[in-house]
């Protein structure tokens, strides 16, 4: 059982902390699921407390927004 308690440790060492702060997560997409061979980078922020909350609120609206939108333009 003390091996596997020290194999556990030194994984539990392998992992990332918490890091605090703003976070940037970036994806480049493979050459070969490139729309038209364009090159394509994501990067996404990862925003957190007031101005999590503050991106949060803006979004419900531009969603209720659109929402709306497709209601009135919505078609038999």
């Amino acid at each position: 059982m003390p091996e596997m308690r020290n194999e556990r440790e030194k994984q539990a060492g392998n992992w990332p902390g918490i890091v605090n702060g703003p976070r940037v997560i970036s994806y480049n997409i493979s050459e070969g699921e490139r729309p038209g061979g364009i090159k394509v980078r994501y990067k996404i922020r990862i925003a957190a407390g007031k101005r999590a909350k503050e991106l949060d609120a803006r979004q419900a609206r531009v969603i209720m927004e659109v929402l709306q939108w497709q209601r009135q333009h919505k078609h038999p």
